[in-house]
């Protein structure tokens, strides 16, 4: 599988922004998709997941009531929406599908081994 990340940028704190990862080359709808993020300095955590069918989410805490994380599986594209952006959400955005068909959940996603992984979005926000 391949994932095209796109939508991030510069926006002011309380700004919003919505980011999409593009898949192709399998069957999108058959697995697990997720948002992970790194900061300069910092370790790479997940922001969002989302199951294969869509109807099982998951939010670290500090995104929680923020961010929102949704799939079009025929236009094979995962969105994140995201809202009250703060200084503390710039970094580099990631999207990544777990490559087993039905086997991640979006609360496992996190800890799913051997993800297939997109090139990155950058978000920085601005106080």
């Amino acid at each position: 599988v391949q994932l095209q990340a796109s939508g991030g940028g510069l926006v002011q704190a309380g700004g919003s922004l919505r980011l999409s990862c593009v898949a192709s080359g399998r069957t999108f709808s058959s697995y697990a998709m997720a948002w992970f993020r790194q900061a300069p300095g910092k370790e790479r955590e997940i922001v969002a997941a989302i199951s294969w069918s869509g109807g099982d989410t998951f939010y670290a805490n500090s995104v929680k009531g923020r961010f929102t994380i949704s799939r079009d599986n025929a236009k094979n594209t995962v969105y994140l929406q995201m809202e009250s952006l703060k200084p503390e959400d710039t970094a580099g955005y990631y999207c990544a599908a777990d490559p087993v068909p039905y086997r991640a959940t979006a609360q496992t996603m996190g800890v799913t081994p051997k993800l297939f992984w997109g090139q990155g979005t950058q978000v920085t926000v601005s106080s």
